[in-house]
């Protein structure tokens, strides 16, 4: 299933990007126009709703990382909630969990990005 991602405010300095569908090489395009719309909204945070995400693979991860890079650059934290127990796994192999934040649900994700001041 080709990915489709959304983008909302939950709360001021967080943007949510909904991801569902399966995170491959084609999502590339994708996950680029929706980090762009979200960082034009200047949030201190991107948080990953990977709720919706059927299958992840090793180009998905890649882009991932490069999110992550990209947001890495530009100031901002990555979080990411949604995701199930294998892809946790995944994450913790792969060491993505110590550089994006993984959270259990939405409210613990937008939770642990300090208000505005």
């Amino acid at each position: 299933m080709s990915p489709r991602i959304g983008v909302r405010i939950p709360r001021a300095r967080v943007v949510v990007l909904d991801v569902s569908g399966d995170l491959r090489g084609d999502a590339r395009e994708d996950l680029e126009t929706a980090y762009v719309d979200a960082a034009a909204r200047e949030p201190r945070t991107v948080v990953l709703n990977l709720t919706g995400v059927d299958y992840i693979d090793s180009t998905g991860i890649a882009l991932l990382v490069g999110l992550l890079a990209r947001a890495r650059r530009d100031g901002r934290e990555l979080s990411a909630y949604g995701l199930s127990d294998h892809y946790r796994e995944i994450f913790a192999i792969t060491r993505l969990s110590e550089f994006i934040h993984v959270h259990d649900d939405e409210p613990s994700a937008v939770g642990d990005v300090p208000a505005p001041t």
